[in-house]
């Protein structure tokens, strides 16, 4: 029997219990955008919160300036050292102690995957849906990883989804007022239908070494 075929039967068979035979697949896209901006994530499944935060940031082509939150059944989980005098609403749980295997999974296929938000930058107030589910473990797969995406991801400070609009209105029309200044503020480089996954891996795999299991703003001001 072919060795390819036999690995296929092994991963097939592999217990649903077991944590090491799994990793976690994210299907996220930030809401409120169509067509959508998304990207599909595999993490492993020792990947804490603060790890999520920082590989959405990469994906996304984010730069990590402004604040942010996971809604985790109605919890909020984020870095707790940003809201010390109390002012919001919700108390903020540590992100670094929450990890993906810590999380309900439904084990019946049939039922709905488990939802997460992830908010960033509470101005523009970027709401990202993440869609978990468990799938097998490729044996010679590094995690975490993105293996599929859909256009760019916002400019930083556009105004949220709405502001997000008018940018693009801008930029693609060259009669239009602004055009030529959108164009200068955004750079060359910019395109929003643009998403290399090449670019994106590089992105994740340097801020998870940067970030060692925390924040990269607590390891960098450390």
């Amino acid at each position: 029997m072919p060795a390819t075929l036999v690995r296929g039967m092994i991963c097939r068979m592999l217990d649903p219990f077991d944590p090491d035979s799994f990793i976690v697949r994210a299907e996220v896209h930030i809401l409120g955008i169509e067509p959508k901006i998304s990207r599909t994530l595999e993490l492993p499944i020792t990947l804490n919160l603060a790890q999520l935060h920082e590989v959405l940031q990469a994906a996304f082509g984010w730069t990590d300036s402004h604040l942010h939150q996971f809604n985790i059944g109605g919890l909020i989980y984020g870095a707790p050292e940003f809201d010390e005098d109390g002012l919001s609403d919700s108390r903020t749980f540590e992100a670094t102690e929450v990890r993906m295997i810590d999380l309900h999974f439904p084990y019946d296929p049939e039922e709905d995957p488990l939802t997460i938000l992830y908010e960033y930058d509470f101005g523009d107030n970027w709401r990202h849906l993440l869609r978990l589910e468990r799938v097998a473990r490729e044996e010679s797969a590094k995690y975490p990883r993105c293996i599929a995406g859909k256009r760019s991801g916002p400019p930083e400070d556009v105004g949220g989804t709405s502001g997000y609009a008018d940018f693009l209105e801008a930029w693609l029309d060259p009669d239009h007022e602004e055009h030529k200044a959108m164009r200068r503020w955004v750079g060359r480089k910019f395109h929003p239908e643009a998403c290399n996954l090449d670019d994106i891996n590089k992105a994740i795999a340097k801020a998870m070494r940067v970030s060692k299991g925390d924040y990269r703003f607590r390891r960098e001001s450390a």
